[in-house]
């Protein structure tokens, strides 16, 4: 099932499809790790919901969320 970044709930994990956002925000997702085959958790969510932290390659990364919303994953558990 796919599903963007920034509707998960914390402990939810998935497999990075592909990015949609373009220019700066693609490129900075990238330079991140944040690519597509990548597995990522969603740790917590900040108070208000953004931003999200997350466990990406073995370390945590914090995004705002309009970046997670370029992030389309498959979900890995449901």
């Amino acid at each position: 099932m796919e599903k963007k970044l920034n509707t998960f709930v914390p402990g939810e994990s998935g497999r990075v499809l592909r990015i949609e956002g373009e220019g700066k925000i693609r490129r900075r997702l990238f330079d991140m790790g944040v690519t597509p085959g990548a597995e990522i958790l969603l740790r917590k969510l900040a108070p208000l919901g953004d931003p999200v932290e997350i466990n990406l390659r073995g370390y945590e990364l914090s995004l705002r969320k309009s970046e997670a919303e370029c992030v389309v994953m498959e979900v890995k558990n449901a």
